[in-house]
């Protein structure tokens, strides 16, 4: 029943029957019976139930056009993901202990990934929690809320990480444009506990510190650990290496104490590199920083005749809706030449968190940026999102990050 139509549904009387029905035009109920979550406001026989009628962030029952219980959901009417299904069992209520139990197991998956606390606990959809990220810092939760059905549900969630976790503090970023497709407000407050201006976090034996209120997302990207590690086994003793996009310099000082002898970051952000230098020496290691854009930045090192036998590039996402793909593949393939541009033979690391940007149609930004550079690539290696990332296989939209290691040399 779990991931189809209940048939006997009339046998079986729902534990929140006073909910309003939500009921789904003919047909339509496919994609929600394999297993995705998210319902369409034209997929709504609005006929018989006005999305009018629905509160925004309130519950709901989903019904197919027939009548059988799909699942319990909370609506938005005012957005183009109009509800999203929390649970597919009409015999357990959408309440605070449904919560817990998804918190308890989304812990008992990272709780086997990582021995340290530093980790996504949990990732939206892939725990059974739209529209939820947390992240785990020691005994600091940062949490991020995209729509107005969690937000609903925010005084539950925080009573059920209080029970599960028992952390000193959760803190809530809840400054992410996501948001704005929810109407909802941006603000940064911390539901319990004091609120720290940095973060620890312990990744692959060193330790980084990140900014809260002026960091990226919530203050670190986990989604990445894996790929980090993956770079050792590419990295020659000594190589100099350039971080591009680095944050606060993660990759960086991964490939430092990896065995490169030489690394390089470039950002925007003169508090991302500022922590970047700090991260360094904490792991008694050294970094140069350039603060600039990063296509400016690497025009720049290659008329300065700048050479690195490892780029890392991992820019943030240019390509935020459909509409941006044909610029932001543009893009993509303008970065990557101008990395390849930067070595002579040695290995691109190529990044990308767009959704909307296939792994296929990254692998053709950079072969066309290998031709107009005059390199030969060869892909070592395709990663991904960190397992504590987990791909929910009904939902693509929950796999976003691609990650490319090539092997650089002359073209032949």
């Amino acid at each position: 029943m779990e991931s189809g139509v209940n048939t006997n549904s009339a046998l079986i009387l729902p534990v929140q029957p006073s909910l309003p029905v939500l009921r789904l035009k003919r047909g339509e109920e496919r994609r929600i019976v394999a297993g995705h979550l998210w319902i369409f406001s034209n997929e709504v026989d609005t006929h018989s139930t006005p999305l009018t009628g629905f509160d925004t962030g309130s519950l709901a029952q989903v019904h197919a056009h027939r009548g059988q219980f799909l699942g319990y959901a909370y609506v938005n009417p005012h957005a183009l993901i109009c509800a999203r299904l929390v649970g597919r069992d009409q015999r357990i209520a959408v309440d605070r202990q449904l919560l817990v139990q998804r918190l308890e197991s989304a812990l008992a998956l990272r709780g086997g990934l990582s021995r340290a606390p530093y980790y996504r606990l949990v990732f939206g959809e892939s725990d059974g929690l739209p529209g939820l990220v947390l992240d785990r810092y020691g005994d600091v939760i940062v949490g991020q809320i995209a729509t107005a059905g969690m937000e609903a549900l925010k005084p539950e969630v925080e009573e059920a990480v209080r029970e599960v976790l028992q952390p000193a503090t959760l803190y809530w970023k809840n400054d992410a444009g996501a948001r704005d497709l929810e109407h909802l407000p941006h603000s940064s407050a911390a539901a319990f506990g004091p609120v720290p201006e940095e973060l620890t976090v312990l990744e692959l034996g060193a330790r980084f510190q990140a900014p809260l209120a002026r960091g990226q997302k919530t203050g670190w990207f986990y989604d990445q650990t894996a790929n980090r590690q993956r770079l050792q086994r590419y990295l020659l003793p000594g190589a100099r290496v350039l971080d591009v996009c680095s944050y606060v310099g993660a990759w960086a000082i991964t490939a430092l104490l990896q065995g490169a002898g030489k690394a390089c970051c470039v950002d925007s952000s003169a508090t991302a590199l500022e922590f970047a230098t700090r991260n360094a020496a904490a792991n008694n290691v050294q970094v140069d920083t350039v603060q600039a854009d990063a296509f400016d930045a690497l025009k720049e090192l290659h008329e300065r005749g700048e050479r690195f036998d490892v780029v890392i590039v991992d820019p943030p996402a240019f390509i935020k809706r459909k509409k941006d793909v044909p610029q932001g593949q543009a893009a993509y393939r303008k970065l990557n030449q101008l990395a390849l541009a930067l070595i002579e033979e040695g290995v691109l690391v190529s990044c990308s968190c767009s959704y909307h940007l296939g792994a296929d149609e990254l692998l053709g930004a950079i072969q066309a940026a290998a031709r107009h550079s005059g390199r030969f690539v060869q892909v070592l290696e395709a990663g991904g999102q960190s397992p504590d990332h987990p791909v929910h296989p009904a939902i693509p939209e929950t796999r976003y990050l691609k990650a490319f290691f090539c092997r650089v040399i002359g073209a032949l």
